[in-house]
């Protein structure tokens, strides 16, 4: 036996012996920074570790929900986000999994704990960059998001709804960046126009706003009622919404002509499905019953309730999440039941 391992294994018999059990280390993965998703899943993890003993879960902020959901499925990872939409692609075998040929059966291992808002995507130019509308996007350098990633397809499809301009056709210019390097690169004035989805009032946002005066891009309430491809797409799949950013959400550093009517989106929490109950139980219980207290210093967590969590998405709830929400006397939807 090598001295590591004989130090190792007396660790480990010390701590048995004196009562005292490990923390179980679980692997969570999420977007990078710069969405409400990497806020929520992180603030997720920072109060369920600060409230129990029993697990630690550590976040890896790299790579694209679309890949984490299969890493996921294969016992890889132990949480990760989706969405309704990225969970009926791969039960279908669609868009992004259409080459994946076990794509269902890979969707049957995995389970829900919680749905949140993604949040309104946010589209955004500075204020004397001379683009005032979406249509201003013709020619110009634009972040959508990851390529390849659901906040990608979902940017550039609410473009081509609202406006007909068409990023793969060349009417204007889709920058390939991860979520990180497009802040930093949006602040350097590296290219016009920055896309990030995030619920009001959004932090990214208000870090941009703090050094310079930006402007709010998207259409009105009036030009969303009357524009039925933009309806068409945001009824088309679950998990999409309408969003809308209020007039005044923001600062003076941040211009908006009027309510901003904007795509949202549906995303989650999920786990795999071979997960002991108990321990998705452990943890679903320890965010919730600390969650009200990190609201008071978290405006954006208010829209985080335990009604939106268990609503219907295409995806059943994990059983020890399930037990959680079914102790406290909350409603779940048939459709969200665990099976």
């Amino acid at each position: 036996m090598t001295f590591f391992k004989t130090v190792a294994l007396g660790a480990a018999m010390a701590l048995s012996a004196a009562g005292v059990q490990a923390q179980e280390r679980v692997k969570m993965a999420t977007i990078a920074p710069g969405s409400s998703a990497y806020l929520t899943m992180t603030t997720f993890a920072s109060l369920v570790n600060q409230s129990q003993d029993a697990y630690e879960i550590s976040v890896d902020s790299t790579g694209a929900a679309t890949k984490h959901v299969i890493e996921l499925a294969q016992g890889k990872l132990d949480f990760a986000m989706s969405a309704p939409t990225i969970h009926f692609f791969l039960k279908k075998q669609k868009a992004m999994y259409k080459k994946l040929d076990n794509a269902a059966v890979l969707a049957g291992k995995i389970r829900l704990v919680m749905w949140f808002p993604y949040g309104q995507y946010h589209m955004v130019a500075y204020a004397d960059s001379g683009i005032e509308t979406l249509d201003d996007l013709k020619g110009k350098k634009v972040f959508l998001g990851p390529p390849g990633g659901g906040a990608w397809n979902a940017a550039y499809s609410w473009v081509k709804a609202t406006t007909g301009l068409d990023a793969k056709a060349g009417d204007y210019q889709s920058v390939k960046a991860s979520w990180s390097s497009a802040l930093q690169g949006f602040q350097d004035r590296q290219y016009d126009v920055y896309i990030s989805g995030g619920i009001a009032p959004y932090p990214v946002i208000e870090q941009l706003a703090l050094t310079s005066k930006i402007r709010l891009l998207g259409i009105d309430k009036a030009a969303w009622e009357a524009n039925e491809t933009a309806q068409k797409y945001i009824s088309a799949l679950p998990g999409r919404e309408i969003g809308v950013i209020a007039r005044g959400t923001y600062g003076d550093n941040v211009e908006m002509a009027h309510d901003i009517y904007t795509n949202s989106a549906t995303v989650g929490i999920v786990t795999r499905a071979d997960l002991p109950d108990d321990e998705v139980y452990q943890i679903t219980r320890a965010f919730w019953e600390n969650v009200d207290t990190a609201r008071a210093t978290t405006p954006w967590l208010s829209n985080i309730t335990l009604e939106y969590a268990v609503r219907e998405g295409g995806m059943p709830l994990h059983p020890g999440a399930q037990r959680y929400y079914e102790e406290i006397g909350l409603a779940i939807p048939e459709g969200s039941r665990a099976n």
